[in-house]
């Protein structure tokens, strides 16, 4: 018996996905193996990338190709049927990192008003850096593990703080990114044609 949260490993991977992968490529710094952040570290990672959404009813295994209505149902079939495919080694259960992650901020996005437990916020802290010290090592004297390891702190560690007012993912992730592309586009679309119409009236 697995006793791992598969919703909460998801969340923690989406989490990982949006607020870290961006800035990781951006950066061309490559996750250690032992890092727990890394997709091998997740027992549901390679079972999620063998799920086929066709459409809003049809859920496909990616492994026998078996339809599914929903994708509880695709989960449970997973369970049943490929349950040797899962990597039950110890430290693969990503929901383990809920705490230093914020998966319940992202989880409960309608009751985010939540009064700070400072143990809790203190053991969080405390799982946070660990992650910090072991996927971006200053042993390493690296320059990007140093400027990443100093944004993970930013980015994840310091909203484990019940003194001052939380800010979760300060630094942003790829959707952020992505709407401040498209808005940045948008705008030159519409300053190109007046500074070419301005051009144009100047010359004549």
């Amino acid at each position: 018996e697995v006793h791992c949260s598969r919703e909460r490993s998801r969340a923690a991977w989406r989490i990982i996905d949006t607020y870290l992968h961006p800035f990781l490529h951006r950066a061309k710094y490559q996750l250690p193996t032992h890092c727990r952040l890394h997709p091998s570290n997740d027992i549901f990672r390679e079972q999620e990338e063998h799920k086929i959404h066709f459409d809003i009813n049809e859920w496909r295994c990616g492994y026998c190709k078996k339809s599914f209505v929903k994708e509880e149902y695709l989960e449970q079939h997973f369970d049943n049927r490929h349950y040797n495919l899962l990597n039950v080694s110890h430290g693969k259960c990503l929901a383990d990192l809920c705490g230093a992650l914020h998966c319940d901020y992202v989880l409960n996005s309608q009751s985010r008003k939540t009064k700070c437990n400072p143990l809790a916020a203190s053991r969080n802290l405390h799982l946070c850096e660990e992650i910090a010290d072991n996927c971006f090592p200053l042993s390493t004297r690296s320059p990007v593990a140093t400027h990443l390891h100093e944004f993970f702190l930013r980015q994840f560690c310091d909203a484990h703080n019940c003194s001052r007012k939380r800010k979760y993912f300060p630094r942003g992730g790829q959707k952020g990114s992505n709407i401040l592309y498209v808005a940045t586009s948008i705008m030159i679309l519409i300053l190109l044609p007046v500074f070419y119409t301005l051009v144009y009236l100047y010359k004549r």
